[in-house]
């Protein structure tokens, strides 16, 4: 029977592991990566906030148009929601008579500053009865944080407005809105009567036919 014999355990050497060099170099590496990396993950995370806003942004003006077909929002009717279209194109001074979409559910609804709320400007064509004979109409939607504040009229991108301009509107959409009321037969006759005839500058009459 043989023996085996055990191996005595050498002594590692002082200048075994990492030394301290070493290790701030490592760190000091991993650092001018995180500082490099850091401004792209920042952008990528607001791009991404950006591009939901304005996701909301455009349910929003889509609620606001489907409320003016179905006549929910008259002119000059306390009983109805602010904001029914005015024909100036300018962007608003401030909130008042805007159409509100809340959506944090505050009491208040849509308060100025708030970052979850919407305000809605519809601006339409001029008509003298704009319910009886339906009008060409643009709806910029602004986030409510940006009032009070200068608003502008030109439409943010996604793509290079990372957290946005809040004073800048996040949709900016043109529709036709058909008569309420009576008065138009339809939403084509509509458009037909309010069609220029270029030579004229007045309503075509050859436009319906």
């Amino acid at each position: 029977m043989t023996k085996q014999k055990q191996q005595p355990n050498l002594p590692q050497s002082p200048e075994a592991g990492y030394t301290i060099i070493e290790s701030l170099v490592a760190m000091i590496v991993v650092s001018v990566l995180m500082i490099a990396i850091a401004p792209v993950m920042a952008y990528s995370v607001a791009t991404r906030v950006q591009a939901r806003r304005m996701e909301l942004a455009t349910q929003a003006a889509r609620a606001y148009i489907d409320a003016l077909r179905v006549g929910a929002i008259r002119p000059n009717d306390a009983t109805s929601p602010a904001g029914f279209p005015v024909e100036a194109s300018a962007a608003p001074t401030s909130s008042t008579g805007l159409y509100c979409v809340d959506l944090d559910g505050g009491n208040p609804p849509c308060i100025d500053g708030s970052k979850k709320d919407f305000y809605v400007q519809g601006v339409r064509s001029t008509t003298a009865n704009p319910t009886q004979t339906g009008y060409s109409l643009t709806v910029r939607v602004y986030r409510a944080d940006g009032f009070p504040g200068t608003m502008t009229t030109k439409q943010q991108s996604v793509a290079n407005s990372a957290l946005g301009n809040p004073q800048a509107p996040l949709v900016v959409m043109q529709t036709e809105i058909p008569p309420t009321t009576q008065g138009g037969s339809s939403a084509y006759r509509s458009l037909c009567t309010r069609i220029l005839d270029p030579t004229t500058n007045a309503p075509s009459t050859t436009a319906c036919k």
